[in-house]
């Protein structure tokens, strides 16, 4: 009888366990596989079979940022810490875009001004690339041409959109967490429930 309870509960322990894996793997991988891309590159990532850069291989597109380094030069992983060698494009709308090692990706460092190099949860980067363009057209002096006006329309409209998509990000890191947070409570209310049953029936067979 006991060991046919220490079994279940060993099994219940590892689906527990594997279903916080499998959320937590869900959540290192970037939301869009485009993630990572400069705007230039996204007709190259869109074909079915994608080059290596260095011509050593081909992928298919199913793989592109998947969390598994296959090219050797990190072609196939731009948005993603999996290969050493790739770089991870940062958008930055509303500022300067710019480059970074793949190691620098989910480090719980925020890195791009749009915080789109932590994905996984770990910190909450806020978006701060309008906030700097917004500042750097404002201080060029006391009264604005109208080019300066058109620009500062623009900015305007292109926060909306940046925060649009802060906001969908959110969400999506919301839902894994709940995810997670939901099966550890299933996990731990039905290991309580098969003790609370095994003690019920000692209890009666001794009675």
């Amino acid at each position: 009888m006991l060991s046919v309870v220490r079994r279940r509960f060993f099994v219940c322990a590892g689906l527990l366990i594997a279903c916080s894996l499998r959320a937590s793997s869900v959540s290192l991988l970037p939301s869009s596989s485009f993630l990572g891309i400069s705007p230039q590159d996204e007709k190259y990532y869109s074909a079915a079979s994608i080059a290596c850069r260095d011509g050593s291989k081909t992928f298919n597109r199913k793989r592109l940022n998947d969390g598994f380094c296959d090219c050797p030069d990190g072609t196939d992983e731009p948005g993603t810490s999996a290969c050493p060698e790739s770089k991870f494009y940062c958008r930055n709308i509303g500022d300067v875009p710019q480059l970074l090692f793949s190691s620098r990706v989910n480090d719980h460092i925020c890195d791009c001004c749009d915080g789109s190099d932590e994905y996984d949860g770990g910190i909450v980067c806020r978006n701060t690339c309008v906030k700097n363009g917004t500042y750097d057209l404002n201080t060029g002096g006391g009264h604005h041409s109208t080019e300066t006006k058109i620009n500062n329309f623009n900015i305007k409209d292109k926060k909306i959109k940046v925060d649009l998509d802060d906001f969908l990000q959110n969400l999506e890191g919301l839902k894994i967490i709940t995810v997670i947070e939901v099966a550890s409570f299933m996990g731990v209310f039905f290991l309580i429930c098969r003790r609370t049953r095994v003690r019920m029936r000692r209890y009666l067979w001794r009675s």
